[in-house]
This record gives structure tokens, C-alpha cells and sequence, in this order.
């Protein structure tokens, strides 16, 4: 890697990281769009939302606003951090009911890392702004 332009295989890498995060945000936020009741119905229970189709709407669209800015490469940083505030929400969700730390909880910081290694695998302008150096330098 030089001047923080990333190598071949860390473009290929970082946008693998980024396509499996998207897919399935969009996945998510599209299941929600179109089959509220769906999701609805195959929603653990219990998370403290109410089970509405409007509730499902919200949720879908402020899941895909920041999904579509992370596709964009000219706000893929703004979406990211955007992103990042929504998991931290199911999250918080998780936390608050009690559920599995390792499968449940924790899924939106696996999300997260994943989203943020790939965005920085592949973007010089967030390599620049957090740079990692190694042991020797």
C-alpha cells in the first residue's frame, strides 16, 4: 500500500465486506418495505415494538436512507456513521431484553465491523483519516 491507495486485494476484500453488509441491510430494510406483516410476524417477540405496519415502514426507511449513502462512494462515510447509529439502536434493543450476548447482541457490531473494515479496505479518504501503522513505524 502506498500513500494509502489500497492494494488489489484489499479493494477486492473491502468490497466483499461491503456487498455481504448491504445485501443483507437491504434485504432487511426491503423485507420490511414490502412485507411488513411478514416481518412482523417473524420478529422475535418481546423487542418492545409495537408490531404495526407503520412501525415496520419507519424502520425500513431508516435502515435504506443510510444503506443507499454507504452505496453512493461520495457519502459512503455519512452512511456508514448513519448506519452505525441504527445498529447501535438494535443493539440497545438486544441489551435491553435480555437476549444471547454472542448470537443476538453482538450481530449489529459483527454488522458494524464488517461495514467499517470494508469501507476502510477500500477507501483512501477514511485510510487517511484513520490510519494504522504498523509495529515498526
Amino acid at each position: 500500500m502506498t500513500d494509502g491507495i489500497p492494494t488489489k486485494g484489499q479493494l477486492l476484500a473491502g468490497r466483499i465486506l461491503s456487498g455481504l453488509v448491504i445485501a443483507f441491510l437491504l434485504f432487511d430494510a426491503g423485507l420490511k418495505l414490502v412485507a411488513p406483516q411478514f416481518a412482523i410476524d417473524n420478529s422475535p417477540p418481546n423487542l418492545g415494538w409495537p408490531a404495526e405496519i407503520g412501525t415496520m415502514y419507519l424502520l425500513a426507511v431508516l435502515l435504506l436512507i443510510p444503506t443507499l449513502l454507504h452505496i453512493w462512494p461520495r457519502t459512503s462515510i455519512l452512511g456508514a456513521i448513519l448506519i452505525t447509529g441504527y445498529l447501535g439502536g438494535a443493539i440497545a434493543t438486544q441489551v435491553r431484553v435480555g437476549n444471547p450476548l454472542f448470537s443476538h447482541m453482538l450481530f449489529g457490531v459483527y454488522l458494524g465491523v464488517m461495514m467499517w473494515g470494508g469501507l476502510w479496505l477500500r477507501d483512501p479518504r477514511l485510510r487517511a483519516l484513520i490510519p494504522l501503522r504498523s509495529a515498526e513505524g
